[in-house]
């Protein structure tokens, strides 16, 4: 089966891992994602992903309702992505695909520490490398951590796992007449202040030209669609 790319980055936001609930960590969503993730594996695919914690720490909340500095809270936030890895670690081995968690902050215990040439190395040997904890620095999103890692392990693709459609004027949950975008370039996210990705992220991909794809994760199949050159969700380019 011929497919358009070779080694992807998947990105996934903490909510993507709540499914109904509104915090923590549903285990059938997590089975759901490693279902997703094992069926483009088998065609081939070299698989990275970037998870984030808002389904368990949302540092930016943090810093108003509970008055945490923000340095501190940007590391709570990226200790909650580690949980989310871990779990999707799980739910994968499960299924007998084999993984490496790779974290920006050093816990030997628990995951490798992030190192370029090892995490290139593991994708060429077909593990899905699963990266947690941002860049470790604060003032970073997980956003702009998926560009990064994007461009180090030499990912063709950033795919942004959401729950809608792909990229809208307005948030397409509140506002009915919110315009759905097949195509946008790159500058148009940032002069329309669209809010799917921080500018910071989006300036990174422009610069480095990595297209990125925002779709519909909760759809079966959405993922291998777009493996295989489908048009699904919304291209920026």
């Amino acid at each position: 089966m011929k497919t358009k790319y070779k080694r992807i980055l998947l990105k996934l936001s903490g909510e993507a891992f709540s499914g109904e609930k509104k915090h923590g960590i549903d285990a059938k969503i997590c089975l759901h994602l490693a279902e997703q993730i094992e069926n483009v594996r088998k065609l081939g695919i070299e698989v990275a992903l970037v998870v984030g914690g808002g389904n368990i720490f949302r540092g930016a909340e943090a810093t108003g309702r509970f008055q945490i500095e923000r340095t501190v809270a940007d590391y709570m936030g990226m200790l909650a992505t580690v949980l989310n890895g871990l779990a999707l670690q799980n739910a994968l081995e499960h299924r007998g695909v084999p993984t490496r968690v790779m974290t920006a902050i050093e816990m030997n215990k628990i995951a490798e520490p992030y190192i370029r040439r090892r995490a290139i190395r593991h994708l060429e040997k077909k593990r899905v490398v699963i990266f947690v904890a941002g860049t470790g620095n604060p003032y970073f999103t997980t956003d702009t951590t998926a560009a990064l890692r994007s461009i180090e392990v030499e990912a063709e693709v950033l795919l942004k796992g959401t729950k809608v459609k792909g990229v809208y004027s307005a948030d397409p949950l509140k506002d009915t007449k919110a315009k759905f975008f097949s195509k946008l370039k790159y500058i148009d996210v940032i002069n329309k202040r669209l809010k799917i990705m921080d500018s910071t992220a989006i300036t990174l991909c422009m610069e480095n030209k990595i297209p990125i794809i925002v779709f519909d994760f909760t759809k079966k199949d959405n993922l291998k669609k777009i493996i295989l050159g489908k048009k699904v969700g919304t291209v920026i380019k």
